[in-house]
């Protein structure tokens, strides 16, 4: 017997998760997800590395694992979408009509990339990523190209730049701040990446807006930009993301760049959870959206538990990764308004960790390839431990021996 219909609007890893989830909480649940996609919902973070470098396909890693959404016993609607929601008769309705009904349902569409007028989508000769047929259109016109531009120095932009230099493709990245990767990383840690990116000939322009587009006669893109004019024969937007909450707001559920939610992931209809890209949520400083691929399982998780009866809060540690060329960076953690100190931690190669501090813990953490320590310290932010910087910054005492120190004052206590 059935005991309650959940739907899951989004295919990407908050939907799948809380799809998983969801089922797991109450087996009896019919569990629906609904994708817009054509295919089973697949990891992303490839799209910008493997799939444009011809190493993978998106196949190659769905996310629900070998046996699919199907495995955990979700109905799994493909190239479905919805258009509408019914609140009063608590019913989906989806692009031909169709009503699916719920009981609970969890809002899960992501976002949407950030368009720049000159350059929309769409336009011949103009990328943006976000789909897996995004990815291979991008990838076969790399393979016919000598000169790409890139707009925005973040984390896609550079990842994109990455793949396409080892395909020896020419790069020029237009960015408008004073430095790469503003947004996530100290200024030592994006001076090191630029100069990976350099030492492999990607051309990064910084402090340079884009001011005008125009088509020449050979096919290529003339782009004017206050440090001159930049022919290229495609370019890849990477202008950041917005949240697709076109269907809550349409629906009359409260949004503010994003679907807002309290700590259970409940929008403000009792039916109705929400997670990952799309929602903003509380967080330390107020409400906060974020875009991690592990935000949205964890959050996604949370949600459809909910969904499916349980009353859980939302607490996990922000976390992130990038490769590029042959570096693993990694952030773990919210960078404070105002950090106390600063420090940094050498590792084996070209590992790195810098730590900003609040009082006598780690708020946030940015490493390169760290990935062990990086592990660690996620733990380190989860439980709160207490840090000697002095000890924090020697590569000599392993990260875990803060952890066991604050396991064996316990014990003592």
């Amino acid at each position: 017997m059935v005991s309650r219909n959940i739907v899951i609007i989004g295919g990407g890893p908050a939907g799948v998760f809380a799809a998983i989830e969801a089922k797991r909480r109450d087996p009896e649940a019919a569990v629906s997800l609904v994708s817009e996609e054509p295919c089973e919902p697949y990891e992303r973070p490839p799209l910008s590395k493997a799939v444009l470098l011809g190493k993978a396909v998106a196949a190659d890693a769905p996310i629900a694992g070998p046996k699919g959404v199907a495995g955990h016993g979700v109905a799994l609607e493909l190239a479905t979408r919805c258009t509408a929601i019914d609140r009063a008769a608590r019913e989906a309705v989806t692009a031909t009509g169709r009503r699916l009904r719920y009981d609970t349902m969890v809002i899960a569409t992501g976002s949407v990339v950030r368009q720049i007028a000159m350059l929309p989508l769409g336009a011949p000769r103009v990328h943006y990523l976000r789909t897996e047929a995004q990815a291979h259109a991008l990838a076969r016109e790399l393979r016919a190209a000598q000169h790409l531009a890139v707009i925005g120095g973040g984390l896609i932009g550079l990842e994109v730049a990455a793949s396409a230099a080892e395909l020896g493709v020419k790069v020029t990245v237009i960015e408008v701040m004073p430095r790469i990767l503003a947004r996530v990383c100290d200024e030592e840690t994006s001076a090191f990446v630029h100069d990976a990116h350099r030492r492999r000939g990607v051309d990064i322009r910084l402090e340079t807006a884009l001011t005008g587009v125009a088509a020449v006669a050979d096919g290529r893109i003339a782009l004017a930009t206050g440090a001159g004019r930049i022919l290229a024969d495609l370019v890849v937007v990477g202008a950041g993301a917005a949240p697709d909450d076109s269907l809550a707001a349409a629906a009359g559920l409260a949004v503010d760049n994003g679907i807002v939610v309290d700590a259970r992931c409940a929008t403000s209809d009792p039916h109705i959870f929400a997670a990952g890209d799309v929602v903003r949520f509380p967080g330390p400083h107020g409400l906060v959206r974020r875009e991690d691929w592990r935000h949205a399982q964890d959050q996604g998780a949370v949600a459809g538990r909910n969904a499916a009866g349980a009353a859980e809060e939302y607490r996990s540690v922000p976390t992130f990764w990038s490769e590029q060329f042959d570096l693993y960076i990694q952030g773990a953690g919210t960078p404070p308004l105002k950090p106390d100190r600063e420090v940094r931690r050498a590792g084996a190669g070209s590992g790195r960790i810098t730590f900003a501090l609040a009082g006598e813990h780690i708020a946030y953490a940015l490493g390169v390839n760290s990935q062990r320590d990086m592990a660690m310290v996620r733990r380190l932010i989860e439980r709160q431990v207490a840090v000697d910087p002095a000890a924090l910054a020697d590569p000599a005492v392993p990260l875990a021996d803060f952890l066991k120190a604050k396991t064996v004052a316990a014990a003592i206590r």
